[in-house]
């Protein structure tokens, strides 16, 4: 089940595996760190008690995770999953970790080793901005589709578009593999006002929940690939005193709506995924009835 951020894909997640009697694997990038708690949307503590997850809490910021990681784990936990149940619910934002899921990923060729090093050089001297520059005129794929506001991804899209000149968007839709099990593919979406205004309240209940005191606390971390994400990089940039909170929260809820509208660009463009709205569970487990009907 996959959707934009702030669509309802948790409660409904749980739900689906409450009919099915059945676990979750979470397909996003940020729920897997330990640490992060406030910030990725956890499903509360008694869900993760009473539901079983996969790649949640399963990493350190410490640890480099990324779509082949991910692939391999999601798939050594359903087929963990299908050894005693009949359905495995994948529930995720991040699209690529989907597609590694249900496609595979294909082998990234070799970089050259001094496109690298004059890139990241230009983005410790430039900032995001110049690297979101060049990607938007090196590779408008990637710009539109992609992560855009994680430098680390940027910075890995333009290693492999300079130097192989294929964007790693086209690298992730190749050749299809096999998996030994039936994919039903569901969406969930809403009105863009509807979704703009849950997004915008999700923001002002993390930063009542402790969000700023949180990204406080992983200073330390600040540079890992984990933390370059919406929500802390913007109170990063508060508590150095760039910004103020009130600045920091306008920003998070501007980028998190911008990213929203990338996650339904690179999903819509997936025929095989059904659309429903959010409250319409019993339509989408009649639909997984009869999809799986023999």
């Amino acid at each position: 089940m996959v959707g934009p951020t702030a669509v309802g894909k948790t409660r409904l997640s749980l739900a689906l595996a409450g009919c099915f009697n059945t676990d979750i694997i979470s397909a996003d990038s940020r729920q897997c760190y330990t640490e992060l708690n406030i910030g990725v949307a956890k499903p509360d503590i008694r869900d993760l008690t009473r539901i079983k997850h996969y790649f949640i809490n399963s990493h350190s910021v410490r640890e480099e995770v990324n779509a082949a990681v991910f692939e391999q784990y999601a798939l050594a936990a359903a087929e963990q999953i299908f050894v005693e149940k009949d359905y495995a619910i994948v529930v995720g934002g991040t699209g690529l970790y989907i597609k590694a899921f249900c496609e595979g990923l294909d082998e990234v060729p070799p970089i050259d080793e001094s496109i690298r090093q004059s890139l990241r050089e230009g983005y410790v001297t430039n900032g995001i901005a110049w690297l979101q520059e060049i990607a938007k005129n090196s590779d408008p794929l990637f710009y539109e589709s992609g992560e855009i506001h994680n430098p680390h991804r940027v910075l890995r899209a333009l290693e492999v578009k300079l130097s192989t000149g294929t964007s790693i968007m086209e690298l992730h839709t190749s050749a299809v593999k096999n998996r030994p099990f039936r994919i039903i593919s569901v969406g969930l979406e809403l009105p863009r006002e509807i979704l703009y205004d849950q997004i915008n309240r999700r923001v002002d209940d993390m930063m009542s929940a402790g969000l700023r005191e949180e990204v406080t606390k992983l200073r330390a971390f600040r540079d890992s690939t984990a933390l370059q994400t919406v929500g802390y990089r913007e109170l990063f940039e508060h508590i150095d005193g760039k910004i103020s909170v009130e600045e920091a929260v306008t920003r998070i809820k501007t980028n998190t709506r911008r990213y929203a509208k990338r996650q339904l660009t690179w999903f819509k463009r997936d025929p095989h995924i059904r659309w429903f709205a959010p409250h319409e569970s019993q339509q989408i487990i009649d639909y997984i009835r009869q999809t799986t009907a023999f």
